[in-house]
C-alpha cells in the first residue's frame, strides 16, 4: 500500500483539510504529519490555542486518518524515507518555491498533488475571526 504524509498544522480545521485526507485516502494509507506547538510558534508567528497532543486526538478522529505523527518543519526526503513514506501530499507548492532550501532537501517527485478547495484558509479563518 501506497503510504501518504500529509502535513498540516491543524491549529484552525476546516472542510479544505478534511477534503485533502479524504482524497489522500483513496489513494493509499494517510500518515498527518502535525507540527509541533514549537515549530508553529517559530515559523508561523502564534502560539496554537490547542496543544500537538490537542491537536493529535481531532487528526486521529476523522475517519480517513490512520495515523498521527510530529514532523519537522521543513521536511525532507530522509525523514520520508525513515518512515518508509512514499509521498507527501499537499494542496499546493506556493510554499515549495518560497524557500529555494526545499528544492533541495524534498525532490518534487515525491509530491502528489491534490487540487485545493476553493476560497478556504486557516489563515483567512483566522484573520476573519
Amino acid at each position: 500500500m501506497v503510504k501518504l504524509l500529509v502535513d498540516m498544522s491543524m491549529t484552525l480545521i476546516h472542510h479544505g483539510h478534511t477534503r485533502l485526507l479524504q482524497k489522500a485516502a483513496e489513494v493509499g494509507y494517510v500518515i498527518v504529519g502535525l507540527n509541533t506547538d514549537g515549530d508553529i510558534l517559530k515559523h508561523k508567528g502564534f502560539k496554537p490555542k490547542l496543544t500537538f497532543d490537542n491537536r493529535k486526538e481531532i487528526a486521529l478522529a476523522i475517519r480517513w486518518v490512520d495515523e498521527v505523527l510530529p514532523v519537522p518543519w521543513p521536511l525532507d526526503s530522509a525523514f520520508l524515507d525513515s518512515r518508509n513514506i512514499d509521498f507527501l501530499v499537499r494542496g499546493d507548492l506556493d510554499w515549495y518555491y518560497k524557500d529555494p532550501e526545499n528544492l533541495r532537501k524534498l525532490p518534487i517527485n515525491r509530491i502528489m498533488l491534490f487540487p485545493r478547495t476553493p476560497n478556504i484558509s486557516s489563515t483567512m479563518l483566522r484573520g476573519e475571526i
